[in-house]
């Protein structure tokens, strides 16, 4: 390949997105960024501090509280990619739980919150050779990306992939409490004020519903190729 280019990849929730990016930055040696984590992290703080519960949301306070955050992604050997890092500590297995899950898109609805991580992003791709995934790549982050996929499946199928992974991590879930979260989110992210999530004009739109990890990754490594030629 001649050059490195900007890959966003947008979509709904537990499409796969974070496991397709880390497969396109492993095979093509470019700079993966989880947006996602960053959101989940924000989200994860707000919990230790008791702005946002099941009954309540203290924005005000998460607002005046965002200079006191710091991320930082940090490459750990034993995962195979870079884990999150809230203040210095490694939150990675933290900011994965249903808890948090099911706080995340309320957080990532606050104008100033996206702000703040909009810019960072921005900064970690301004050379390129990035895959950066979230909700607002495309649209918002990236608006310019060579290129750019959108990736989407059924709820029930997104469903199920969660509950598995939550299973498989040890969590003790529902099918019932993971799918309500998925469609929980799905309206949420698409309707909110601030960058809601939708495909960009110029996205490639890819169903993952019936599609092994291998040949969607098949899929894309030939549209980053075409994107690069």
């Amino acid at each position: 390949m001649s050059s490195k280019i900007t890959i966003a990849i947008d979509g709904f929730s537990s499409t796969g997105k974070s496991t397709l990016a880390k497969q396109l930055a492993s095979q093509l040696g470019y700079v993966y960024v989880d947006t996602g984590a960053m959101y989940r992290a924000i989200s994860l703080f707000a919990m230790q501090k008791g702005f946002i519960t099941d009954q309540s949301f203290d924005k005000e306070s998460l607002i005046n509280s965002l200079a006191s955050i710091r991320l930082q992604f940090q490459f750990k050997p034993e995962l195979g990619f870079a884990a999150i890092l809230l203040n210095d500590v490694d939150v990675e297995k933290e900011i994965r739980t249903i808890e948090v899950s099911s706080f995340v898109s309320k957080v990532a609805e606050l104008a100033e919150v996206r702000l703040k991580l909009v810019e960072q992003q921005q900064e970690m791709g301004k050379n390129k050779g990035i895959v950066m995934d979230g909700r607002d790549i495309g649209t918002v982050v990236f608006p310019n990306a060579e290129l750019k996929i959108y990736m989407t499946a059924s709820a029930s199928t997104r469903a199920q992939r969660r509950y598995d992974e939550l299973v498989t991590k040890g969590d003790t879930v529902s099918y019932d409490e993971v799918y309500n979260n998925v469609v929980e989110r799905d309206y949420i992210d698409t309707h909110r004020e601030n960058s809601p999530l939708v495909k960009a004009v110029d996205a490639i739109e890819i169903d993952n519903s019936n599609m092994t990890r291998e040949e969607q990754l098949s899929l894309v490594l030939d549209l980053v190729q075409k994107a690069n030629s």
